[in-house]
């Protein structure tokens, strides 16, 4: 049995499946609700932006993702 940690919420995943059930973001490992918060936070942010370029997207992204690190989960603009 092999288990993986997510890097934000440092939650174990069981047996993980890529692109699935783990997600690898350079050298972060996310899981699916972590990834799922990543996607709504990222959002409001790509629909403000124009023309679209994925040199600021990536950056945009790991920026969120070492902050997610560094606080224990992603902030999403506007929760309440």
């Amino acid at each position: 049995m092999k288990a993986i940690y997510c890097d934000v919420c440092k939650k174990a995943i069981e047996n993980p499946i890529p692109t699935r059930t783990i997600f690898h973001f350079t050298d972060i490992d996310v899981c699916e609700t972590c990834k799922d918060e990543l996607d709504v936070a990222m959002k409001a942010t790509v629909r403000t932006k124009a023309p679209f370029n994925y040199d600021w997207h990536d950056e945009i992204v790991l920026k969120i993702l070492r902050d997610g690190v560094q606080r224990g989960r992603i902030d999403i603009k506007g929760r309440r």
